[in-house]
């Protein structure tokens, strides 16, 4: 582990003003529609059936398909809901202004203050600002707001995630288009002169040795006064001031980076200490605003670097080539969905790190600042795109509604030394939201779009991602390559690439890999790859992602084990050192996620492509990816999550150890099978590999892993069994253990005569009577109510409240069994 994530301080951007309040606390919540505001504020006596509440008390940030999601019986709830609140409110500012500040809410916002609409959004990942200063002070006018309110000042916000076809993203998408407040919520308040927004250019030449900046700002009304003040200062990554410059203000508006903005000042730094992965040296801007009110300050992170994607060749950071070692990221965690905390954001960008990533695409939408925060100080790079997906194009409304998230995005992100490429869009060649399907109306779009983003900010690339009837438009084109997956096999990756590759200026693979259900292995992962066809292209078409019909295909025909997805990994990675032309690939995606079109998956609901159950807990292929990509010694024994290998007496099996260092000695059971030196070509696990004879019990197998002086070691235990099985029959359910009240239960298939039957994949339920609860609607292998069995066997928890309950399992065609907590 990189020693300074453990010192890794998120300093986010002063939003707005000097005094912002995260709100959390304090929200009632109801998953419905009203019949109008007055509902939801009116007097309701006590006793009255009227007074019986639906609503439910929730923390911010909130998501209304937290569960519904990925319920296995359910489609996922679109529609209105609602949230109020009632809040202290006291502004410190004589004349200042009182804001609500969203960090995003989907899909469709309407903000009220008692009975007065203040404010509505649509969009599901912009931020937004609702000033309700005007509405507070008329609400406070009013007789309820002492008699009934006590001087607090009711605020209610409606959401509706409700299906539209002239909004993005389109409902055809591989995501769920989340409802609620599922990001934070800010009250601000903020002095009479303030900043709306701080943009400060940051750029450096080829040979690094000289920065420019250039700062100008967009002021919210009125602009400064006479006798007010500017100060600019620029602190280096120590917190050193290495310029300084005191303005007059302003007046009027331009010349800035766009119409409105105002130019503030422009200076140069000698020799600035360049960001890159390996080093994110980060600059502070700082404005200062001096009124005869006093003082506004915001801030703002920059960075210096250099980027080129070389014509026809490599991707350069600073004048080197560096090869973009990429995945990807939904907004979307197991319990919450999209209401992700700081703190399991911040969890998540360390795990991708420490797993060797330099680059991520954001997909398919703008994403929290406090994402964009992270990549910064943790040294990733971005891409970041709006939600426009899928579908076709629409109507005025939903261009003009593209045209804003573009704006938005680009305007609320522009900072951000990550950054380094605006998304247009993706699979903007899927049909299907309207009848017309017009090409050329797609292609003129998708040109007055990358046209926007160059007028907004010319220092960033554009790219799509599979359109190529669009990809002449942008500056940097992803084809659609899943070889070994949906089409092809993975051997054909590096040949595939190659061919694609010739047909634009600048090449970038963004999503490859394969689904795989977490805790499931096979002896033979491969099999699945005797039946397709090879030759015919490694795309993705239309219907590949179903699990029936159509050609032959690893998706449909593969095993969906972990060992499958990490040989798939293993060669990807291995081919992509040998590729010096190559800019680089993301890996689809991180972590696992909720979809509404996968529901007959492993995991209904899920799609199951991730390194990362959809709860962080690591599947294998995340180490192959760090045996490849880290520096820091790492060793691991493939199979930590499988109890039971199986095969004949004395039989030979592969144990596969992934690791980065130089070489590796193996023990079984106590007996060396031998030191293997790693080489990145050997195939599989960079040959760190044993073929080992086992025979019936249960086999200790241990690594010792060695680069220079240091060792690194890791062991694993499972039961090697030579008894043969049939099909199902049977099923057996005990408890395997219970801590701080939650106790685990495990299902686990046998044939007729009582045999374990460990290439089982039968589907599961399970059930609950009593005091207890499931704790499912998880979307993982071990939290979900409904599941295919990974090797026999299957999972559940249940919180059990201290009480008595009755666990129920069932599979077709076998009796129900019941255990008793």
């Amino acid at each position: 582990m990189v020693r300074w994530f453990f010192i890794l301080l998120l300093i986010g951007e002063v939003a707005q003003a000097q005094q912002t309040t995260r709100l959390t606390g304090n929200w009632e919540f109801i998953k419905q529609d009203a019949g109008g505001i007055w509902e939801l504020v009116r007097p309701v006596g006590k006793g009255n059936p009227e007074s019986v509440s639906l609503w439910q008390t929730v923390q911010l940030p909130h998501c209304v398909n937290a569960d519904d999601a990925v319920d296995p019986d359910v489609n996922y709830y679109q529609g209105p809901a609602w949230y109020r609140t009632q809040l202290d409110i006291e502004n410190p500012y004589s004349n200042g202004r009182t804001l609500l500040f969203f960090e995003g809410a989907g899909q469709k916002t309407d903000v009220y203050v008692y009975m007065t609409k203040v404010g509505s959004h649509t969009g599901g990942y912009d931020e937004f600002v609702v000033d309700i200063t005007d509405a507070v002070e008329a609400f406070r006018k009013l007789p309820v707001a002492q008699s009934r309110f006590k001087g607090k000042i009711p605020i209610a916000v409606r959401t509706d995630n409700s299906r539209d076809l002239e909004m993005i993203p389109s409902d055809l998408s591989d995501f769920n288009l989340y409802g609620g407040i599922y990001r934070y919520l800010n009250l601000v308040y903020q002095p009479p002169v303030a900043i709306d927004k701080l943009f400060a250019k940051a750029e450096v030449d080829k040979t690094g040795k000289i920065g420019t900046v250039q700062v100008s700002a967009r002021f919210f009304s009125p602009p400064p006064p006479e006798g007010a003040g500017i100060t600019i200062k620029l602190f280096d990554p120590t917190g050193k001031v290495v310029h300084q410059k005191d303005l007059p203000p302003p007046s009027g508006g331009g010349p800035g980076r766009g119409p409105g903005d105002v130019k503030l000042t422009g200076f140069t730094l000698k020799t600035p200490q360049l960001w890159s992965p390996q080093t994110p040296a980060l600059y502070t801007v700082e404005a200062t605003v001096t009124t005869a009110e006093g003082k506004y300050v915001q801030t703002e992170k920059i960075g210096f670097r250099h980027f080129e994607f070389v014509d026809h060749g490599p991707f350069l950071l600073n004048g080197r080539r560096l090869l973009l070692r990429g995945t990807h990221r939904h907004e979307d965690h197991a319990g919450v969905a999209a209401a992700m905390t700081e703190d399991l954001m911040r969890r998540e960008m360390i795990m991708m790190k420490e797993m060797g990533v330099n680059f991520i695409r954001l997909g398919h939408y703008q994403q929290s600042r406090i994402i964009l925060n992270l990549c910064d100080s943790l040294g990733i790079l971005v891409w970041e795109e709006i939600p426009w997906c899928r579908g076709g194009l629409g109507g005025p409304v939903y261009q003009a509604m593209a045209k804003r998230m573009l704006t938005n995005m680009i305007e609320q992100h522009y900072n951000h030394p990550s950054v380094i490429i605006w998304g247009m869009g993706n699979e903007n060649d899927w049909p299907g939201d309207f009848p017309e399907f017009d090409k050329e109306k797609i292609r003129s779009f998708m040109k007055e779009l990358h046209d926007l983003s160059h007028r907004l900010d010319n220092t960033r690339k554009t790219a799509i991602r599979r359109c190529d009837f669009c990809k002449d438009i942008v500056d940097v084109y992803s084809p659609s390559i899943w070889a070994g997956w949906y089409r092809g096999v993975y051997t054909e990756y590096k040949k595939v690439s190659e061919e694609e590759f010739k047909k634009v200026d600048h090449f970038l693979h963004v999503e490859w890999g394969g689904d795989s259900h977490a805790r499931r292995h096979a002896e033979n992962p491969d099999k699945a790859l005797q039946v397709v066809k090879t030759g015919n292209g490694a795309d993705e078409r239309a219907g590949d992602a179903s699990l029936y019909g159509g050609a032959a295909r690893v998706s449909k025909d593969g095993d969906w084990s972990e060992s499958y997805l990490c040989n798939l990994v293993d060669w990807h990675l291995k081919e992509q050192e040998t590729m010096p032309w190559l800019t680089g690939t993301a890996q689809w995606p991180f972590k696992d996620f909720s979809t509404p079109v996968r529901p007959d998956n492993p995991v209904p609901y899920m799609n199951q492509k991730g390194v990362v159950e959809r709860d962080l807990t690591k599947k294998e292929a995340y180490y192959v990816f760090q045996s490849y990509w880290t520096t820091q010694p790492m060793a691991h024994i493939y199979g930590h999550t499988w109890p039971v290998r199986w095969g004949a007496e004395g039989e030979e099996k592969m144990i596969k150890v992934y690791s980065n260092c130089a070489e590796a000695e193996l023990f079984v059971n106590g007996k060396s099978y031998g030191v293997k030196k790693r080489n990145s070509q050997d195939f599989p696990a960079a040959g760190l590999r044993w073929n080992v004879p086992l025979n019936n019990g249960m086999q200790q197998v241990k690594v010792i892993a060695r680069t220079g002086k240091t060792v690194i070691t890791d062991s694993i235990q499972f039961q090697y069994q030579t008894e043969k099985w049939s099909q199902p029959a049977k099923i057996v359910l005990e408890k395997t253990g219970e801590q701080n009240g939650i106790a685990t239960l495990q299902v686990t298939l046998l044939d007729e005569k009582g045999v374990p039957c460990p290439d089982a994949a039968s589907w599961i339920r399970f059930g609950l009577a009593g005091d207890g609860k499931l704790i499912d609607n998880q979307g993982t292998s071990t939290g979900s109510r409904l599941v295919q069995a990974y090797n026999g066997r299957a999972i559940i928890r249940v919180q059990t409240n201290k009480g008595r309950s009755v666990i129920s399992a069932k599979s077709e065609g076998m009796k129900t069994v019941f255990k008793e907590l």
